[in-house]
């Protein structure tokens, strides 16, 4: 037996099946020709952010829209970062925004026939490759401790030196035999380095699905397979994994593309084919006139949980990300307005390379038009699950009667100029707090240009006056003639040219019975706004001002 299998044996001797066992275990997917194999393999740290959403539906849009399959798997190699109930959290985020998976990784185990999709239960297939390179002379095992790493770290800097471990500073890369087997017995931990044959000044082509073809310098560092308790690093789990599951694309951050001349070299020295990588744009904001990085301590806005307690219907969310992630999809949302966001192709030529601008203002616009294009039936489902959780209380005053909450959420809706009252579920329980006399509350002031006894002279006239079979021109008719007798301009560009001749205009007159009843100097139709709540509660709102 040469020295390379002997070591292997030393290092491995528990690993008894063979790559070519996995290759078998594993075959390649019976889907049609060029059908994208995609999927996303968050951490389970507890935090999922909208960068995770936003791989996701380009993953998803990838595979389902031609034919291929996507899968969830959880890269759980690192227990110092796992957090309790991390992988149900992720599962259930991307249920709630309906990211939906054909395999892998579930709230109750694993679906799928390239599994397990946890990368802890995968450990004896890392160290089956991991001893395959050993035999190859391609790895080693390494027993500098980390006060010896940073050692020489500091002399790196002190020299000016590229840091790493490599080429002379690769202590550990020529132990013989005996010394690596006179550490093991006397109980050295060590981790498992890949022995490179790169050179920085040699180059690689790597073609990116998102930035074309790019030029990357060839790994030339020993970079670490194994950690010392046999687990593997991101850098060798994702490729044996993308390899076995036959992963066909790779859709990840830009922060990735510094360790890609390490991945390629993975895949090439292992004799696989390589994905097609495709490196997202970094999420920015603007602050303060400069874009910035959308960051964890100071943008709420970049946890997903943010859009679930605030009450953002996940398709307002999934079309302001399309609007980021394809150039021509607002192009296609305005000569489509009706049409389901499925039908729209998404393609990764349209993406941009440079940062991806995240701005809150225009998706709030969003949000608005995609919840004026809902149903009311269906906005008062969406409505009613959030309230269920977030605001119980209101949640039984908005279901009590489902005709007269669909009603109201129809307000204003339809015609030429349809107001667009509803941003999110959290803006919508205050927006329509007016229409139920619980929550019905005096928020404005009443105009200055009303007297508190014009204010009370309108009052009784408007009640004298109101007869609910009116129609609404009717109705305004005589908001006018009590305008007129009062003193106030009938129109208000007559008080604009002669302000000294009225004491207001009809806006003041309709703004004092508009706050008596809504609360509010801004409503929809206050005549339909008086025809849903009925004539009691509009006469009971009126005696109460």
């Amino acid at each position: 037996m040469n020295r390379n299998k002997e070591l292997a044996e030393l290092l491995f001797g528990h690993i008894t099946e063979q790559p070519e066992y996995y290759e078998e275990k594993y075959p390649a997917r019976s889907l049609p020709e060029g059908a994208p194999v995609t999927r996303i393999g968050p951490s389970p740290t507890g935090f999922v952010h909208l960068g995770n959403l936003y791989n996701a539906i380009i993953g998803e849009r990838l595979a389902h829209q031609n034919g291929g399959t996507f899968f969830l798997r959880v890269e759980d190699t690192d227990a110092k970062r796992e957090v309790e109930g991390a992988v149900e959290l992720v599962i259930s985020a991307m249920d709630f925004f309906g990211i939906h998976f054909d395999e892998g990784a579930t709230a109750d185990g694993d679906s799928g026939s390239y599994g397990p999709y946890r990368q802890r239960l995968r450990k004896d297939i890392y160290q089956c490759y991991a001893k395959r390179l050993v035999e190859r002379g391609m790895a080693y095992p390494c027993f500098c401790s980390e006060q010896e790493l940073a050692d020489m770290r500091e002399k790196q800097i002190a020299g000016k030196l590229n840091f790493g471990y490599y080429g002379k500073w690769a202590k550990c890369r020529d132990l013989s035999f005996d010394e690596i087997k006179a550490k093991i017995e006397a109980g050295e931990p060590y981790v498992l380095r890949f022995r490179s044959n790169g050179d920085e000044k040699n180059h690689v082509e790597v073609f990116d699905g998102i930035r074309g073809t790019l030029n990357v310098s060839e790994n030339y560092q020993d970079f670490v397979l194994l950690k010392s308790d046999g687990i593997p690093t991101y850098h060798f789990a994702h490729v044996i994994d993308d390899h076995l599951m036959r992963t066909t694309h790779v859709v990840r951050g830009e922060e990735w593309l510094a360790t890609l001349p390490i991945h390629v070299q993975l895949f090439d020295t292992l004799g696989f084919k390589r994905p097609v990588y495709c490196h997202t744009a970094v999420l920015m904001k603007m602050d303060g006139g400069t874009k910035r990085k959308l960051s964890k301590r100071k943008d709420p806005e970049l946890g997903l949980e943010y859009y679930r307690s605030e009450g953002y219907a996940p398709k307002a969310v999934w079309e302001y990300l399309m609007t980021v992630l394809n150039s021509n999809f607002e192009e296609w949302r305005n000569e489509n307005p009706d049409a389901p966001i499925d039908e729209f192709k998404f393609t990764l030529e349209k993406m941009s390379n440079s940062g991806a601008l995240f701005d809150i203002m225009k998706f709030e616009d969003v949000s608005r038009e995609v919840l004026l294009r809902t149903p009311a039936s269906e906005i008062y489902d969406e409505f009613s699950k959030w309230l269920r959780e977030y605001d119980p209380e209101f949640y039984e005053i908005f279901t009590r009667d489902r005709e007269y909450s669909e009603k109201i959420l129809d307000v204003g809706r339809s015609g030429n100029r349809p107001r667009k009252d509803l941003t999110s579920w959290k803006q919508a329980r205050q927006f329509l707090s007016f229409y139920f006399p619980e929550t019905f509350k005096i928020e404005d002031e009443y105009p200055e240009r009303v007297s508190a006894e014009d204010r009370q002279e309108i009052f009784k006239r408007y009640l004298e006056t109101f007869d609910f079979d009116d129609d609404s021109s009717e109705w305004f008719q005589k908001i006018r003639d009590i305008t007129a007798d009062m003193g106030y301009a009938v129109k208000p560009k007559d008080f604009k040219k002669n302000p000294d001749m009225y004491k207001g205009s009809v806006s003041d007159v309709s703004s004092v019975i508009r706050v008596a009843l809504t609360g509010r100097t801004n409503s929809p139709d206050l005549w339909e706004i008086c025809h849903i709540i009925g004539e009691d509660e509009m006469r009971a709102r009126i005696e109460r001002a």
